[in-house]
This record gives C-alpha cells, structure tokens and sequence, in this order.
C-alpha cells in the first residue's frame, strides 16, 4: 500500500481524475481517496515513482506518506 498526501486535491473531480491517472499506469490498483485529509492509498503493483509522476502530470502535488 502506497499513500499520497495531495493537498491540492479539493472536491470529487480532482478524486477523479486522479483515479483516472493512476488507472492509466495500473488498471489493477485500487484507490482509495479521502478527500477531506487529502489522502490517496494505492494498492497495485506499479512502482510508488510511476504512481507519484502520473498523479504530477495530472495536475497536482503528491507527497510519499512515509
């Protein structure tokens, strides 16, 4: 499980089209997104760099939760 503070993401469009971006690089994953703590957990096999770069070209800032 790979997670993501996203502070930039702020409503249900933002959710979506960042599950779209993420689909993009592993149609498998599955996310889940908590909009209101700005979080973003990543269950795949994709690499946590490959994940974090499609959310970035998306449009907005993923940071790696540690």
């Amino acid at each position: 499980m790979i997670e993501f503070k996203v502070d930039d993401m702020t409503c249900g469009h933002c959710a979506g089209v960042i599950t779209k971006a993420v689909a993009a690089v592993d149609a498998k994953a599955k996310v889940a997104i908590d909009i209101p703590n700005h979080s973003v957990r990543i269950d795949g096999s994709t690499q946590q760099q490959a994940l974090q770069d499609a959310i970035t070209e998306a449009g907005y800032t993923p940071v790696l939760v540690a």
